[in-house]
This record gives structure tokens, C-alpha cells and sequence, in this order.
């Protein structure tokens, strides 16, 4: 009897929809993973305030290189105006003028390279504020995933138990026939198989849920029936996840060298002091160097003016050209300590950026000794349950053999069947809770999630 039901445990644990295997393709954990990664669209979001990043750094990096600038004028005079021999006469006249300039900072404080520094430190934050999101997804589908695993293992223990009462009924009815029990626990029996087919139904329902859950996670959808996730080798979670147990002093003076929550925040203590650079160059002296090129055309109508008398387009164009070279210089005296006041701003910011990353840190340790401990007493627990399965499975097995002598109610034997049961639920609980906090320690120890 004993062998029967640990075969029939075993068939169960290892079921998944063996008739849509073929139509249906099986989800790794790595799989679904990548999946989010590569299409989650909050993470595509991010991905393009990161090229925001870029493109700001771009543009700070030709900060240096000069301007180029070309404009233009046509204007038209009516009345009494001055006439090229300076006498002011009737006359009426168009003006057509072009001008072309440019400018480069020679000196500016050093302000241009303090910014490229900031945007350069800047665009590392966003890469590991978009590393951080990265993670936060791989452990969210992490939790479903596991999710849907547990379910599953529910499912299995439910549909277990609704054999080993449909096996009954048929002992009963047997037993009836026979005369060694009453009618009355044949339908008792009964009873217990349709409530044990609710608890079946219940079972599927949570399992389609967290399945469910987890095909939103990963925006498929569309999928629906089509999706199923791939079923691992769990048969030895001890020895597969015990080396993951390290202490949590251990794990953070690793973490904190690499997490990206970590690196974001020590690159924008770094943009704020570069930034605090930035806002001391408004003291130094500003040095351009500028030059232009222009020239203008005019065309007078009025009494006495002729077409012969007036100059052409070109010959004006080229006599009335004008270039133009300069240095200009600007000294800051006294801007009603606007740039004082920048300053002190600037060393404020630096302080509550430090106090920034510190609490991150301080997030990051509480979090890794969180996960110690949850792993901890879930390993307890399912050393505990182990224990407890095999008790109520000896217990349940002797209560089979009574029930089926004529010798236990079926009061007796339901309650055997149900902490039987219980006990495989929570032994199913202690041990996914084990596996998700052992694989949240490794993964703020570096290593790569994977089942």
C-alpha cells in the first residue's frame, strides 16, 4: 500500500499536461527571464530616458566647438530721408542687408568640461538605474514563477487526494455489500468525494490564476492556454540551495561593490560634486572669441535719381562689406550673490546625495538579512514538515487499512486523509519559500537566477 501511494506522489509531482505538451511550449524560468527583459515595456521606458542621457551628454560634449549663425534684412524707407550726399530729401528707398557670424568659448571657468564630467556620470546612474529595474523584474517573475509551481504541487496534492477518496468509495461500497458497514458512511464517503472535488476545482482555479499571474508579468497575453512553464527537478532542494545559506555581512560586503542601486547612487554623488565645480566656474572670467561678416545693398527711387546713377547689386555688395574679429572678455563682480547662493546649493546637494547612497546601503543590508532569515526558517520548516509527512503518511496509511477492515469511520479516515494532506501543503509552502529566499541571496550574491 505504501509503495502505491508513493508511486502515485510521484506520478503526480511529475505531471503537466502531458496532453497539450505537444502543442504547447514549456517556459523556463531563464526563458521567461530573458522574455520580460528583452519586451517589458516600463523597462523600454527607461531604456529611452537612458538615450535621453546620451543625447544630453552629446550635446554638452560640442560645447566647445563654435556657432554658426546667418541672418538677413529688407527694409523699405518712405518719405523724406537722407540721400547719399547727406542732404535730406523726398525720396523713397529699400534696404537689403545679410550678415553671417560665429563664436567660440575659449574660457569659461572650466564649466564645459565639469558638465560633460556630470552628464557622463549621469548616463551611468540611468545604465544602473536600468540594470536595477532589470533585477527587480527577474526577481518579480522569479516570485511568479514559483508561484505557479506551488499551485501546481497544490493541484497535484489535491487531485491525490480525490483518488485516494474515489479508491474508498469503491472500498465502501464493497464493504456495504458485504455488511460489515452501515449505508450511512457509503454516502459519508460520498460526501467527502464531492467536497474533495471542490477542493480540486478550488485547486485548478488558484493554479490557472497564479499562471495567469505570471503571463501578465511577461505581457503574453495573448497566449492564454497556449503557455506552460517547464517543471524542474526539485527533488533534493536541500543540497541544490543549503550553499546559498551565507551569512548576510558576507553577502552585503559583496553586494555593495557591484548592486546597481549601489553604483547609481555613488555616480550621482559624483555628478553632484562635478555639478558643485560647475556652479564655482560663474566666478572665473569668461573669454569668447567672435568674428562676423556682413554686408547691405541700397536701392533709392525719388526725383533725380536714375537707374544709371546707382550702383549694381554686386559692386554695393562688395563695397560695402564688413569683417569683423574679437575677443570678448566678461568679469564677474556682483550678481546679488546669485552664485554664492548656487554654490551653497550645490555642497546641500552633495550632503543629501551622501545621505542617499547611505540609505541605500543601509535598504540593501536590511533587505540581504531579510532574505537570510526567511531562507533560514523556511529551511527549518521544511526540515520540520518533512518530518510531519512522514508521520501522517504512516498515520494515513493505518487508518487505509482500518477503514478498509471495517474498522474506522469514515469520520476517522478523513481526518487522517486531511492532515496527510495538510502536512504535503506544507511542506509544499516551506519548500518553494525556501527556494525563492535562497535564490534571493544569490542573486544580491551575484550569481545568475536559474532553477
Amino acid at each position: 500500500m505504501k509503495r502505491r501511494i508513493l508511486i502515485g506522489i510521484v506520478a503526480l509531482l511529475c505531471w503537466n499536461y502531458t496532453g497539450a505538451q505537444s502543442e504547447t511550449k514549456q517556459w523556463t524560468l531563464e526563458q521567461c527571464i530573458r522574455y520580460a527583459v528583452a519586451n517589458n515595456i516600463n523597462l523600454k521606458q527607461r531604456e529611452q530616458m537612458q538615450e535621453s542621457k546620451k543625447i544630453e551628454l552629446n550635446t554638452q560634449k560640442f560645447s566647445w566647438m563654435p556657432n554658426l549663425t546667418a541672418g538677413g534684412n529688407q527694409s523699405f524707407g518712405f518719405g523724406r530721408s537722407e540721400s547719399r550726399d547727406g542732404l535730406i530729401v523726398d525720396q523713397n528707398g529699400a534696404n537689403t542687408s545679410l550678415e553671417i557670424r560665429t563664436d567660440m568659448p575659449l574660457f569659461d571657468g572650466f564649466r564645459i568640461p565639469n558638465n560633460i564630467a556630470a552628464g557622463k556620470l549621469n548616463l551611468k546612474a540611468a545604465t544602473e538605474a536600468l540594470n536595477k529595474a532589470k533585477e527587480d523584474l527577474a526577481i518579480g517573475v522569479t516570485s511568479y514563477y514559483l508561484m505557479v509551481l506551488f499551485n501546481k504541487e497544490l493541484l497535484n496534492i489535491a487531485e491525490l487526494q480525490l483518488n485516494q477518496t474515489k479508491d474508498q468509495v469503491t472500498v465502501t461500497e464493497a464493504l456495504v455489500e458485504v455488511g460489515k458497514v452501515a449505508m450511512s458512511q457509503l454516502y459519508d464517503i460520498k460526501a467527502q468525494l464531492a467536497s474533495d472535488e471542490v477542493k480540486r476545482t478550488d485547486a485548478e482555479n488558484n493554479f490557472n490564476l497564479a499562471l495567469l499571474d505570471l503571463i501578465q508579468a511577461l505581457e503574453l497575453e495573448r497566449l492564454g492556454a497556449d503557455f506552460d512553464i517547464a517543471q524542474p527537478d526539485l527533488s533534493d532542494v536541500i543540497s541544490d540551495n543549503i550553499q546559498s545559506l551565507l551569512s548576510p555581512d558576507l553577502i552585503y560586503d559583496n553586494a555593495v561593490g557591484f548592486k546597481p542601486q549601489i553604483k547609481e547612487q555613488e555616480y550621482l554623488l559624483e555628478r553632484q560634486k562635478k555639478l558643485l565645480r560647475v556652479a564655482m566656474s560663474n566666478f572665473y572670467p569668461q573669454i569668447n572669441i567672435n568674428a562676423s561678416y556682413s554686408s547691405s545693398y541700397d536701392r533709392r527711387f525719388g526725383s533725380g535719381i536714375g537707374e544709371l546713377d546707382q550702383a549694381t547689386f554686386s559692386e554695393q555688395f562688395k563695397a560695402n562689406a564688413r569683417r569683423r574679429i574679437g575677443i570678448s572678455l566678461s568679469i564677474p563682480i556682483f550678481n546679488r550673490f546669485a552664485n554664492l547662493n548656487r554654490i551653497r546649493q550645490a555642497k546641500v546637494d552633495i550632503v543629501n546625495q551622501a545621505l542617499t547612497m547611505e540609505n541605500a546601503k543601509k535598504t540593501l543590508y536590511k533587505e540581504i538579512q531579510k532574505a537570510y532569515f526567511d531562507a533560514t526558517a523556511a529551511h527549518a520548516n521544511y526540515i520540520a514538515s518533512e518530518k510531519s509527512v512522514a508521520a501522517s503518511e504512516e498515520a494515513f496509511m493505518y487508518a487505509e487499512e482500518r477503514y478498509a477492515a471495517g474498522k474506522f469511520t469514515v469520520f476517522e479516515y478523513n481526518a487522517s486523509k486531511t492532515k496527510y494532506a495538510q502536512s504535503l501543503s506544507q511542506q509544499a509552502q516551506a519548500k518553494y519559500n525556501f527556494i525563492f529566499s535562497a535564490k534571493i541571496l544569490d542573486f544580491y550574491n551575484g550569481i545568475e537566477i536559474r532553477l
